[in-house]
């Protein structure tokens, strides 16, 4: 949590933020000027502009049963009616009118949810695997090193101009739906206590990037150095005339990966001759011990004995604004249960003994139950005002026809939808990915989306899908239903499927150019 002084001046921001909203309410403001102070907030106008998003920022993912009792309230006192699981796992609140959003935004810091640096050019939720800390196998528990990331980055944020955002990612070795393998910076845990550490890798509409290895063995202790180093070599090095090209994935082109590296390692060099920056935090394991067994597919056995999460997956992320207060009663009395929300929109219930959990499974039974259904889309054009199709509604319509359809779990992957050239779902990393677009039909512009096929977000095999056909919207729920029924046949999930038989697969997709 920070300090007093930097609360102080963080009310009176938001202070400032109450005139700002309003005042663009009032027509004064306009759209793109408007944008450029409420990102810094965490809030964006909606495509309807009387409609306003909250992104409430939430370190490694934690929300904490103090947040989530905060979380429930603020639905049931606000009437919220859209909450979305974001990427970044954090939690959007969607359709506020204007005099809410600094409303909340002062209430939220009572239980250690700052919105500050939620959007725009600034240092954004800092993330970590989903179940860092109860994961079996994994190589240390990295959340501690997030979460003084993001109180180092939250201190400074005032103080630097960035080209624009900067994504940080912790792995803990045995998960990387993270993607360390392609942020701005990636630290994965490694089982001798150290770091490996990637930059200036990323994804976007003018490119994306693996990132760099510049460093096989990051102490610990010394992360915020290497946080420093990156922030002032963006500084230094970054594009501030053109935004299509302010990314940190870009020095890779302006510097090459070796000179990006020298001038990374230089600023290291300079960062830690100044000294300050030593963090001594410990692993936190959580001290739990639990009893009985529980056998069910969402039910994962954690490291700690008898002990277990539960996995909760909305379709689109969309979480049912009744689930908060749900999950908050099941959890209130569960020494050190907690929920995490993972980058793929799934939320986490962590901690639990077996009567809890499947306490917390009869309370979830509305997610997802197939592969496929655990697919990720952005929130779309509907809402999103940069949004160019509707991502939510392609899901949900995918998701039906293939339950009409009978195609089996396992035949069809889990798909990265975006409704825009944005990579908010990540689409080039999945097993399929689709692009928001358009696809001219008789001179005339149609809903569409670019298909890419063939990516990876594995540990350590990391890779990006090859852009293919663009797709009419109308005809994606028919070639995805095809294509799972044609894994079906061949009695084969679809990872062997699209491999053994990638001619039957594109002449699938063929059909629909």
């Amino acid at each position: 949590m920070m300090d007093n002084q930097w609360l102080q001046a963080y009310r009176k921001e938001i202070g400032e933020f109450s005139k700002k909203i309003g005042e663009f309410q009032q027509g004064k403001i306009e759209k793109k000027d408007y944008k450029g102070c409420s990102g810094a907030m965490g809030s964006y106008a909606q495509r309807d502009p009387e409609k306003h998003m909250l992104r409430l920022r939430l370190p490694a993912g934690r929300l904490t049963k103090e947040r989530l009792k905060f979380l429930a309230d603020t639905v049931e006192k606000y009437q919220i009616r859209r909450l979305k699981l974001t990427t970044c796992e954090t939690v959007q609140l969607h359709d506020l009118p204007a005099e809410q959003v600094p409303d909340i935004m002062g209430e939220a810091i009572s239980c250690g949810i700052l919105c500050r640096g939620g959007g725009g050019d600034n240092p954004r939720n800092v993330m970590c695997s989903p179940l860092s800390g109860v994961q079996e196998g994994e190589a240390f528990d990295p959340s501690p090193w997030a979460e003084a990331v993001t109180d180092y980055l939250l201190s400074v944020c005032r103080d630097i101009h960035m080209p624009r955002k900067l994504k940080i990612a912790f792995s803990n070795g045995v998960d990387d739906s993270v993607h360390s393998a392609f942020r701005d910076m990636g630290f994965q845990a490694q089982p001798d206590g150290t770091f490996s550490l990637r930059i200036a890798g990323g994804l976007g509409a003018t490119g994306h990037r693996m990132g760099v290895l510049v460093d096989a063995a990051v102490n610990p202790g010394e992360v915020l150095y290497y946080v420093k180093a990156m922030v002032d070599t963006f500084c230094q090095h970054g594009n501030y005339e053109n935004r299509a090209r302010a990314r940190t994935r870009f020095l890779q082109d302006t510097l090459g990966p070796e000179g990006l590296r020298e001038a990374f390692l230089k600023n290291l060099e300079t960062a830690k001759a100044a000294g300050g920056l030593d963090v001594n935090r410990t692993e936190a394991l959580a001290d739990v011990c639990g009893g009985g067994r529980v056998d069910h597919p969402r039910a994962i056995p954690q490291k700690q004995p008898g002990m277990y999460a539960v996995k909760y997956h909305p379709i689109g992320g969309v979480l049912p604004p009744e689930k908060p207060a749900q999950l908050y009663a099941a959890l209130k009395d569960v020494c050190n249960g907690e929920c995490r929300v993972g980058p793929d929109e799934t939320l986490y219930i962590i901690n639990l003994p077996a009567a809890g959990a499947e306490t917390v499974l009869s309370i979830t039974e509305d997610g997802a139950n197939t592969e496929f259904e655990y697919s990720v889309a952005c929130i779309g054009a509907t809402v999103c005002q940069q949004g160019v199709r509707d991502s939510q509604g392609l899901l949900q319509a995918a998701v039906k026809a293939a339950r009409e359809a009978g195609v089996p779990d396992g035949a069809l992957p889990k798909i990265c939808v975006s409704g825009c050239p944005s990579s908010c779902a990540a689409h080039q990393a999945g097993a399929i990915g689709f692009q928001g677009g358009v696809r001219l039909e008789g001179k005339k512009p149609q809903p569409a989306f670019r298909m890419f096929l063939g990516g990876s977000d594995a540990l350590g095999a990391a890779r990006f899908g090859e852009a293919g056909a663009v797709i009419l919207e109308k005809d994606i729920p028919t070639l995805l239903v095809e294509l799972g029924q044609a894994a079906a046949a061949a009695g084969q999930a679809w990872t062997q499927w699209s491999e053994s038989h990638r001619e039957d697969m594109e002449a699938i997709v063929t059909k629909y150019v």
